[in-house]
């Protein structure tokens, strides 16, 4: 008998290499999953100007990032947080940031599935005149907006769900955007207060840990897996703090450690500390 909901988790069909070249704009959670990619020695860019939470702001990063064209992700990850937008009452332009602006100047409104979608759209199409051969993953934020109300928080969560739909569905063609199952997994397979931090609303450590896991074995590729497995014994070293740092046998252990780096670095050519 089944005690908990495990969520499918659709095949990509693509894999990610060892210390490939990854983007992540997004919301905060983006920024989470971000650096556990970094941490494993993924050449990673995230949210390079700042925390991205609507489809607008994210399409604003990916025009930027596109215009300098600086180095040629494999795959991009953008993290849906909300629909909500700001609008800057004197010219009408959606902003990324208020930067603690007075609200009056602002208006609040709420995207629509379909401006949700152009905007996406928009976004994925720069990213493939960028490299037609990236990949591109859709996920929604499971991070809850309290100012909302939780009722309107879930209605936003549904917008931009059903924004990704569209985005992903193949329709019996090969699709150009894949969906990754952040929230589900939180909301379904998790479903319990405990996965999140003190505030009740962010996703705790361990949650994103698990997130970490689920998205890595859906995918990581054989090679990358392999590497996570030599690369983990040594960025246990490299972390630790030593009592003695001028001891003979901390210098040995260090002396060691780093010819299996060379070896590592000899291997997998992308692999750099």
């Amino acid at each position: 008998m089944e005690f908990r909901t495990i969520v499918d988790i659709e095949d990509p069909g693509f894999r990610i290499g060892p210390c490939e070249e990854l983007l992540f704009v997004g919301s905060c959670f983006a920024d989470s999953i971000g650096r556990r990619f970094q941490e494993e020695k993924f050449r990673v860019t995230v949210n390079p100007d700042g925390v991205m939470y609507n489809p607008a702001s994210i399409l604003h990063t990916i025009e930027r990032l596109v215009e300098r064209r600086v180095g040629c992700p494999a795959v991009a990850f953008l993290t849906l947080g909300t629909n909500h937008v700001y609008r800057l009452k004197e010219t009408g332009e959606i902003v990324d940031n208020c930067q603690k602006r007075p609200q009056a100047l602002f208006s609040e409104e709420q995207l629509t599935v379909d401006a949700c979608v152009d905007y996406l759209t928009r976004a994925v199409d720069l990213l493939h005149d960028w490299n037609p051969r990236m990949q591109v993953v859709l996920t929604v934020s499971p991070i809850r907006y309290r100012k909302y109300g939780y009722h309107g928080s879930q209605l936003s969560k549904a917008t931009l769900l059903l924004a990704a739909e569209r985005l992903s569905a193949n329709n019996g063609q090969p699709s150009v955007v894949n969906y990754f199952p952040a929230y589900e997994i939180v909301m379904d397979e998790l479903r319990d207060y405990r996965f999140y931090k003190e505030d009740m609303l962010h996703p705790s450590d361990q949650t994103v840990t698990y997130i970490w896991q689920r998205l890595s074995e859906t995918y990581l590729s054989t090679e990358a897996k392999m590497f996570l497995k030599e690369w983990a014994p040594l960025k246990a070293v490299l972390a630790h703090r030593p009592f003695h740092p001028d001891s003979e046998d901390y210098r040995a252990l260090m002396d060691k450690t780093m010819l299996k780096v060379a070896a590592l670095q000899k291997k997998y050519p992308n692999f750099a500390l």
